[in-house]
Order: C-alpha cells, then sequence, then structure tokens
C-alpha cells in the first residue's frame, strides 16, 4: 500500500486501524454486563465507529485546510 495511491479513505490506515478499533470494542462490550447496555456500552460503540466515520468525513472535505481541521471531530 506504501507505493500505492491513496484514492479513497478506505486506502488509509488510519482509517482502516480506526475500523478495527471499533470492530475491538464492538467485541469487547458484548461481554459487558445487560445493565450496562444503554450506558457504557452505547457510548464506547457510538465513539468507536464516530473515529472512522470523522476520517472518512474529513478525507472529503475540498481543501486541504478543511481536512486537516476536521481530526479535532474525531473523538466525540
Amino acid at each position: 500500500m506504501a507505493d500505492s495511491k491513496i484514492q479513497s479513505y478506505r486506502d488509509l490506515r488510519v482509517w482502516q486501524e480506526a475500523v478495527n478499533l471499533a470492530e475491538s470494542c464492538y467485541r469487547l462490550t458484548k461481554t459487558f454486563p445487560k445493565e450496562e447496555l444503554y450506558g457504557m456500552t452505547t457510548r464506547i460503540r457510538r465513539a468507536s465507529v464516530s473515529i472512522a466515520a470523522n476520517i472518512a468525513e474529513g478525507y472529503g472535505r475540498k481543501t486541504r485546510g478543511e481536512y486537516l481541521n476536521f481530526p479535532h471531530t474525531y473523538i466525540p
């Protein structure tokens, strides 16, 4: 991948790692107590998915300045 061109946010290693993190968070939170389903479990899952989503959205920004400013929104 290092020699190939990045044509999509899916080619970004940081996005791929963010997806891996979200998958890990979902696996981990499956083991949490049921009473945490609408508390900590939901917050962890939403935050982990938000990271990859915000990287993808930042990649789609029109200017480099907009893209570089977007990391501030990765963590809700």
